[in-house]
């Protein structure tokens, strides 16, 4: 049963009715405070949670781990079996590789030692990224102002 916009139980309605006045108004009353909640104004389910992104990098995966590992085995710096396993051992052999190499030694992985082991970017810190072709267009305008804004500069004779 719906009264003044709510949606009331069966139960609910039943009191609501029984306790009417001629007059209706406690069974008005009664129905506004027994309504259920009233839905949103999307009309959708809020039930579904966001999940939130990890903000920062992601720990390497042991495959690549081992990697690393054979990398350190490879020029010396590390003493044992590549086990995929990031631990002392293999924090304090990149340490070693470091500061051997000219890098800070940290312990932690960048993309300049990850480069100088030979499994990173081969532009990793040689400068700034470059920026895309079409950087110099104006994304606030629509498509068509910037083909206009196009036409309109000054071509060289």
């Amino acid at each position: 049963m719906a009264a003044g916009g709510w949606t009331l139980t069966a139960a609910a309605a039943q009191t609501t009715a029984s306790n009417t006045s001629p007059s209706g108004s406690a069974g008005a009353a009664a129905a506004k405070t027994t309504g259920t909640k009233k839905p949103s104004k999307s009309g959708k389910s809020s039930s579904r949670k966001r999940s939130r992104r990890v903000k920062g990098q992601a720990a390497p995966t042991p495959d690549r781990i081992g990697e690393i590992q054979a990398a350190l085995v490879k020029d010396g710096s590390f003493n044992g079996v590549p086990s995929g396993k990031w631990d002392d051992s293999t924090a304090a052999a990149l340490k070693k590789y470091q500061s051997a190499h000219g890098l800070t030694p940290t312990g932690k992985l960048d993309a300049l030692t990850l480069q100088k082991l030979g499994l990173g970017s081969e532009t990793a810190g040689l400068g700034a990224p470059t920026p895309p072709p079409n950087a110099g267009a104006n994304r606030l305008l629509s498509r068509s102002a910037q083909r206009e804004e196009l036409k309109n500069e000054v071509q060289p004779e």
